[in-house]
C-alpha cells in the first residue's frame, strides 16, 4: 500500500559527507511525523532524526550540530543531510514515515528497506 525508496548511503571517510532521500508512494491520504532510524550491526535500530508535518525537528544528541533533517510535503519525501561524519555513524539507515493509508485517517508507521552508509576512519 505504502512504499518507502532510500537512496543516498555509500562509503565516505571521516569528516566527510552524504545526503539521504526517501521517497514515500502509494496510497497516501496523510503524513505526520517523517524521519530516519539507524542500526548499527549487533545493536537495535536507534531514531536519528524527525520531521513533523510543520516542520519541527528533533534529533539524537550524538548527531545535534551535524545532521539536518528535512522534508518536501509536496514530493512526500525527506532527507538526512549528513556532514562531519564519523566512523560511529556507520550504521543501515532507515526511513520512515507515519502514513495514512486510506480516508478513514488512521495512521500507521511504514519503513524504507534501509541504505548502507559506512564511515572509515
Amino acid at each position: 500500500q505504502v512504499q518507502l525508496v532510500e537512496s543516498g548511503g555509500g562509503l565516505v571517510q571521516a569528516g566527510g559527507s552524504l545526503r539521504l532521500s526517501c521517497v514515500a508512494s502509494g496510497s497516501i491520504f496523510g503524513i505526520n511525523d517523517m524521519g530516519w532510524y539507524r542500526q548499527a550491526p549487533g545493536k537495535q535500530r536507534d531514531l536519528v532524526a524527525a520531521v513533523t508535518s510543520g516542520g519541527s525537528t528533533r534529533y539524537v544528541e550524538s548527531v545535534t550540530g551535524r545532521f539536518t533533517i528535512s522534508r518536501d510535503n509536496a514530493k512526500n519525501a525527506v532527507y538526512l543531510q549528513m556532514n562531519s561524519l564519523k566512523p560511529e555513524d556507520t550504521a543501515v539507515y532507515f526511513c520512515y514515515a507515519d502514513v495514512a493509508p486510506h480516508s478513514d485517517y488512521r495512521y500507521f508507521d511504514w519503513y524504507g528497506q534501509g541504505t548502507q552508509v559506512t564511515v572509515s576512519s
